[in-house]
């Protein structure tokens, strides 16, 4: 299957860069937008733009309803029990903030552990350490096998009857590798935790089902799901929502305000403090019809041929460093995680960036994890739905010409 189909589908492929056709490799950072998802932006705004929930005039209506269709639309595309569990959000980083201010600040105590994993984004780390900082817990950390995948003497040590959060990242936004959180949230939950599952990475490239895979939240952001900036959605279990007191406070999140006490409105309204993103919700909703249009089945396709066919030609550069490509567990996503020896990531980006292939250079938001692997900072590929063979033959010519521009 190649991904040249879709192509024609995303306006901004069809533009060069540096005079050249371009070759976008950083979807693991954002996702290009197709026309459908535009129209839907442009439309709302253009057509029906008004504040949703508080107004009885037509244009109101017409913006509530499609902020909650959004919401119901999200509720089936990951099989969450119910609607009101669906809470819109700006993205993945503030929905992880939410469960770690308004559930770990209120249920951590004093010697309670809190487990993450070594391959975490900032998002899912950064937060925890406020938490166990402020509560006087603990924080607790599972490591990597050889191959890069969790480590099973970790899970099965580190969760303990002292832990109450397990926080774990669907995908690594480094390495790429799918990560068992089944069995992470059976192991949790056998131990009274709850398990928070950051879904940035996989939710647009794998089919996802909130129940199935035990998680107690799941969070990701639109714009990497081909939606646009802005929108992003947290998942919880109603239960644990329910209990939870607002991270925000303002309007159309209360129920009743008095001069000195106010009440709070039932979910979701309570975590929705202010104006709603309609605009990013009418977005969302196109790009959850154009996947679901596509299905996931074809773009694990197009991924699992692209990386099946870059990694061996990879790995026939000695100059080539790789992580995470030698899981045998077939878990591997669309990441490829490099280095050029002796050449800084960012020079090799902006080598690649001259012949109009984009990539991402840096520490990617995880620095721990870099430190674990013996870097800095990498460089990452990562492939979507409309890349293509050509893009990755664009590639690895320019990488062979990285340690030319250097005079190495």
């Amino acid at each position: 299957m190649n991904g040249n189909n879709f192509r024609k589908d995303f306006p901004l492929l069809q533009r060069e860069m540096n005079g050249r056709p371009l070759v976008y490799l950083d979807n693991g950072a954002t996702t290009q937008k197709p026309e459908s998802v535009v129209k839907a932006i442009c439309g709302y705004y253009g057509g029906c733009n008004a504040n949703p929930h508080r107004g009885a005039y037509e244009l109101s209506i017409q913006a509530t309803d499609i902020y909650e269709n959004a919401r119901m639309r999200t509720q089936k595309f990951i099989n969450a029990p119910k609607t009101n569990e669906i809470i819109f959000t700006k993205n993945a980083t503030e929905a992880l903030n939410l469960v770690a201010y308004s559930y770990g600040l209120n249920f951590v105590q004093p010697g309670d552990e809190i487990v993450l994993t070594i391959a975490e984004h900032h998002s899912n780390l950064v937060p925890w350490q406020m938490v166990a900082q402020r509560k006087g817990a603990v924080l607790k950390y599972i490591y990597l096998e050889e191959d890069g995948n969790l480590s099973e003497k970790d899970i099965a040590e580190k969760i303990t009857e002292k832990t109450r959060i397990v926080a774990v990242t669907h995908v690594s936004n480094v390495l790429g590798l799918i990560n068992d959180v089944k069995k992470i949230a059976d192991k949790a939950h056998s131990a009274g935790a709850v398990c928070v599952v950051d879904g940035s990475q996989s939710v647009a490239h794998m089919g996802v089902d909130v129940q199935a895979i035990g998680a107690d939240f799941f969070v990701f952001s639109g714009h990497k799901l081909l939606s646009p900036m802005g929108i992003g959605v947290l998942w919880g279990r109603e239960r644990l929502l329910d209990k939870m007191p607002p991270f925000l406070m303002g309007g159309d999140m209360i129920e009743y305000v008095e001069e000195q006490h106010t009440t709070f409105a039932e979910l979701p309204a309570k975590f929705e403090a202010g104006t709603q993103n309609v605009g990013g919700a009418a977005g969302l909703t196109a790009a959850i019809d154009y996947l679901e249009q596509l299905s996931f089945a074809k773009v694990i396709q197009i991924e699992k041929e692209l990386v099946e066919y870059a990694v061996p030609q990879l790995k026939e550069l000695s100059f080539i460093e790789l992580y995470g490509c030698d899981s045998a567990r077939n878990n591997k996503t669309g990441i490829i995680t490099f280095n050029v020896k002796d050449v800084h990531p960012h020079d090799v980006a902006t080598i690649l960036d001259a012949q109009g292939v984009a990539i991402r250079a840096g520490h990617h938001c995880a620095q721990p994890l870099m430190r674990y692997l013996g870097q800095n900072a990498t460089c990452r590929a990562s492939f979507y739905l409309y890349n293509t063979k050509e893009d990755v033959d664009r590639w690895i010519t320019a990488l062979k010409q990285v340690r030319e521009v250097m005079h190495l």
